[in-house]
């Protein structure tokens, strides 16, 4: 079969030919991979700043945003049928026996660092053909969401984020245990920074449970990302318009959901935050960026105004399980805002363009199922 690794010992990055993968175990289940995204840390890893290959192993098959079709199944798995369709969750747990997160299913909050993550840290990801996967780790997507459902591994950052600030709101008098999330949230403001994937799907699940959302960008509009923003009811905001657009939120915001990696910008975000409201951090910045902010009044905010700030990485099931809902949900609502999320699907051997190189669009697909590719770029209007 055909897979793409990177070999870190020489700097290298290749589509190799592989054996076939066989099952060893009766709780596993064969996977044919159809659609594997490609992110920033793909292109990290590609560039050598990361990227561990499992034991034993001088490569690393890379891709952790997923979507597969089961062909075969152990004999223990009672669960999965062949024909589903499934997205693989990313983080595995570590073999502490002392781990609670990791002993009781919540790997994403792992505390000795010793888990592996497919396609990052020590486990071989989906870029390949075929896959063997244990069948706990696979979540089942229904088949109308067959053309988005690589979208899902992103969602759930925007699900874990939004699971946690539901936990934390809690603490607020008025907040409403008894009655429907999104009745509790509908009346709240949210400020999305960035337009990458992360950034857009965090801002549809923001507006579809009725937060009014702004979305901050680099790039005036029009462009892609300002028409997907404004297909959502959402506003888009520019690097070179916030003077005027943003002054009325100067303290008055509630969530802000940072998914652009950059330190500088979102601690000068903290200004718009309001009392009682929450930061999320989910972007990782490079090392020994220099900063000028004024981090007295970052830290005076957060005493006088009961701010929280957060950062969450990856999701565990139930984050999954969410984020395979809200996708359902926001392509009801929006299908062609979720249409232009994936700008192309391409077949493997593009992903030298794909990987190394500076592409456009938001979501690029590797696509190893054929009579799914697409490489123009549908935009909301085109869609629509």
């Amino acid at each position: 079969m055909k897979a793409i690794e990177v070999f870190p010992a020489t700097r290298e990055v290749k589509l190799t030919d592989r054996a076939e993968p066989t099952l060893t175990e009766p709780t596993q289940v064969k996977l044919r991979m159809l659609d594997v995204g490609v992110c920033g840390t793909d292109k990290e890893i590609c560039s050598f700043e990361y990227g561990t290959p499992p034991d034993g192993s001088a490569s690393l098959i890379l891709g952790h945003e997923s979507l597969g079709e089961v062909i075969e199944v152990g004999a223990a798995v009672d669960d999965l049928k062949v024909g589903d369709l499934v997205v693989a969750m990313v983080r595995r747990p570590c073999s502490h026996p002392d781990c609670l997160p990791c002993r009781t299913g919540h790997q994403d909050f792992c505390v000795t660092g010793d888990y592996t993550e497919s396609g990052i840290k020590g486990r071989h990801g989906f870029m390949a053909e075929l896959v063997v996967d244990e069948a706990r780790y696979l979540n089942v997507v229904p088949p109308e969401l067959r053309e988005s459902a690589v979208l899902v591994e992103p969602l759930t950052i925007a699900a874990k984020a939004l699971a946690q600030t539901v936990k934390i709101m809690r603490r607020l008098p008025w907040f409403d245990p008894d009655q429907p999330r999104e009745s509790n949230l509908a009346s709240y403001r949210a400020l999305v920074l960035g337009t990458g994937a992360v950034g857009l799907l965090g801002a549809m699940v923001l507006r579809n449970i009725g937060f009014e959302t702004y979305v901050y960008a680099r790039t005036p509009a029009p462009n892609p990302k300002s028409q997907v923003v404004e297909a959502i009811g959402a506003t888009y905001v520019s690097a070179q318009d916030t003077s005027q657009q943003f002054a009325h939120l100067v303290g008055s915001v509630d969530f802000v959901y940072e998914a652009v990696g950059s330190s500088q910008l979102a601690f000068r975000a903290m200004k718009m935050l309001g009392p009682n409201s929450i930061f999320v951090f989910t972007g990782v910045p490079a090392l020994n960026a220099s900063s000028d902010v004024d981090t007295d009044a970052i830290m005076r905010d957060a005493v006088l105004k009961n701010q929280v700030i957060l950062g969450t990485v990856n999701a565990g099931q139930a984050e999954y399980h969410a984020a395979i809902r809200a996708l359902a949900s926001i392509s009801r609502r929006w299908p062609a805002a979720v249409q232009a999320l994936i700008s192309g699907r391409y077949p493997p051997d593009a992903y030298r363009d794909l990987l190394l190189q500076s592409a456009s669009g938001i979501k690029n697909v590797l696509s190893l199922d054929t009579m799914h590719l697409r490489t123009s770029q549908p935009t909301v209007a085109a869609a629509l």
